[in-house]
């Protein structure tokens, strides 16, 4: 059973669609991506997931339960976000003792650990530290909560990229030991993309793409050579994009074989993870196809 399931989600905000149909899940012991341009839908998805908001169509299971109004859930889900509401009043250890009463799994080994690793003064006010100090502090509550689900929606803004990195390290080393649902969105995604076990790609409300990072490796590809060839070879395959130049063509592909487009003459490479979220945000039109990739080493 997923960690999340999410079935047939919609969501407005006055006469925009936020959220068209989305169906999807999050699986327990997995890092999965979730991916997507700004304005896709991803902090609205994250919103009904942790249960800052309602759910006004369709249904929305955490752990089992909805999760909105529902404390005894909400505890067991920890959301950070990149603009976390922290009082500026508080100091940092105050804000670190209100999530260790509120998360039952919290760890104070882990916390001290990462408060020493991310330089933070205990005593400072949260009104002034500096946007990376904030995403610190949020980067050590959703570690160090060890909730069953944890969800960090942008939660990198304002740390360097040494910082990042030690974010990146310590919650896959956690993860590991105390296995739990890990929900992360990002644009920072090739920086990202070793992380990930499966990936959600949204586009216009709309899931377009769903399944294991592994079976997105080689998934995608870019055919470049004179557009008469290359238009021959991608004949009966599923093409997202093309480009073409003084009668040279790029075209970004899904199912290609790499090597029989050598053979043909043709340069061939397979997409990075973000090459393939932007080539699936690029496809024109309104009526997204929804793609989803093997599951590699994930039983239902």
């Amino acid at each position: 059973m997923d960690a999340i399931a999410v079935s047939g989600v919609s969501r407005w905000f006055g006469d925009v669609m936020a959220l068209d149909d989305v169906t999807v899940g999050f699986a327990m012991g997995r890092i999965t991506g979730l991916l997507g341009r700004n304005g896709a839908g991803k902090s609205t998805l994250i919103d009904l997931m942790s249960g800052r908001a309602p759910t006004v169509r369709g249904t929305v299971r955490v752990l089992g339960s909805q999760p909105y109004e529902q404390r005894s859930v909400r505890r067991l889900v920890c959301a950070v976000s990149e603009a976390q509401p922290y009082p500026p009043a508080f100091r940092v250890d105050t804000v670190l003792t209100a999530a260790r009463r509120f998360y039952p799994n919290w760890d104070d080994a882990v916390a001290d650990d990462l408060v020493d690793a991310f330089t933070l003064r205990r005593r400072q006010k949260v009104g002034k530290l500096s946007r990376g100090q904030r995403s610190a502090v949020g980067v050590v509550i959703g570690i160090a909560s060890r909730a069953p689900v944890t969800i960090f929606d942008e939660p990198y803004v304002g740390l360097d990229a040494v910082a990042r990195d030690l974010f990146y390290e310590r919650l896959v080393s956690d993860v590991c030991v105390h296995p739990r649902a890990v929900v992360m969105s990002s644009h920072l995604i090739d920086e990202v993309a070793d992380l990930f076990d499966d990936v959600v790609v949204i586009d216009r409300g709309r899931i377009v793409l769903e399944g294991s990072a592994e079976g997105m490796r080689g998934a995608f590809a870019e055919i470049v050579g004179p557009t008469v060839s290359a238009m021959a070879f991608v004949d009966g395959l599923e093409v997202l994009r093309r480009r073409d130049l003084g009668g040279v063509s790029r075209i970004t592909v899904r199912g290609a074989d790499p090597s029989a487009a050598r053979a043909q003459g043709l340069t061939a490479r397979p997409l990075s993870l973000q090459e393939a979220v932007i080539a699936m945000a690029s496809t024109t039109g309104g009526s997204q196809t929804r793609h989803d990739l093997p599951s590699v080493g994930v039983t239902s």
